[in-house]
């Protein structure tokens, strides 16, 4: 019988140490910067990210992995003797599952043995590595790489991700709002709250204030939600807040009493590239019914 290897698209924003305790593979999207294309988290960090935008008024494109690139890591995966569990930003937004299935379908490099199945986590961010963890303690518990499947697609529906964006700056950049929104909101200093719901972004409620008072104030607000979360674990995941800022969400969430981990992690280089800095999200399960 194979073990299963889990591997991610690199948007699962999983932290190091997570990375390795779990021995989560990842397969790296793509960052295009000009006529330059980057492999996200190895090649390009979001402080690159935004000084490029910055000097260039715009942002980078993000694209999915090239067949070439994850044929490879597929294949190092599947030579160790492994079935490989692959999780892909939701598919509203990107092609990497698709790019996976191609490879699974077409490429002759594989052991014949391997089994490959791809789930698409209709979420991004660590809403994926939410899945991607539970996935993990799964297959340490001896499950079947198929019920793994099932147990999974039938608990995504459970994940909260959630985001309040600092700027609309890069929103705009990016085509996702108009540049007069974005004007708007930001001498209005108003911050939008991103969830995800089925696949796609949607903007909830509308903050107003400091970021720190904003997002004090978001949090505070998911609270009748984070006190029927899935007590294992909770992410604060950023794309480049301050220390005090972070510390102070996670203060919060320690003061309920309720998690048994709380994970800061940083957002990488393509949920970087279109929310800019100053973006933080508290991600969870609801508890299993």
């Amino acid at each position: 019988m194979h073990t299963i290897k889990i591997i991610a698209d690199s948007t699962c924003d999983l932290s190091e140490e997570l990375l390795e305790q779990y021995d989560i593979g990842i397969i790296p999207l793509c960052i295009v910067m000009g006529e330059k294309s980057y492999y996200d988290k190895t090649e390009i960090t979001p402080e690159e990210i935004f000084e490029w935008a910055d000097k260039n008024h715009t942002t980078p494109k993000t694209a999915a992995v090239t067949f070439e690139k994850a044929s490879e890591i597929l294949k190092s995966a599947a030579d160790a003797g492994n079935d490989i569990l692959f999780f892909g930003i939701s598919e509203k937004m990107s092609t990497t599952c698709n790019v996976i299935r191609m490879i699974n379908e077409t490429a002759d490099n594989l052991d014949a043995a391997c089994q490959i199945r791809v789930i698409d986590s209709m979420n991004l961010s660590t809403g994926i590595g939410l899945q991607v963890l539970y996935a993990a303690r799964l297959a340490r518990e001896g499950k079947h790489i198929d019920e793994i499947v099932r147990l999974v697609e039938e608990r995504r529906k459970d994940v909260r991700a959630s985001f309040v964006v600092d700027t609309l700056t890069y929103l705009a950049r990016g085509g996702r709002c108009s540049s007069v929104t974005a004007l708007l909101a930001n001498t209005l200093k108003l911050k939008p709250e991103i969830i995800v719901t089925d696949g796609a972004m949607t903007v909830a409620k509308k903050y107003r204030g400091s970021l720190q008072s904003v997002l004090l104030k978001y949090a505070k607000d998911l609270e009748p939600a984070l006190l029927t979360a899935d007590k294992n674990c909770v992410f604060i995941t950023h794309s480049g807040c301050s220390e005090a800022i972070v510390e102070s969400v996670k203060a919060y969430l320690q003061s309920l009493n309720h998690f048994a981990a709380i994970y800061v992690t940083r957002a990488g280089g393509v949920i970087s590239s279109h929310c800019g800095p100053g973006t933080l999200g508290i991600l969870f399960y609801q508890e299993e019914r």
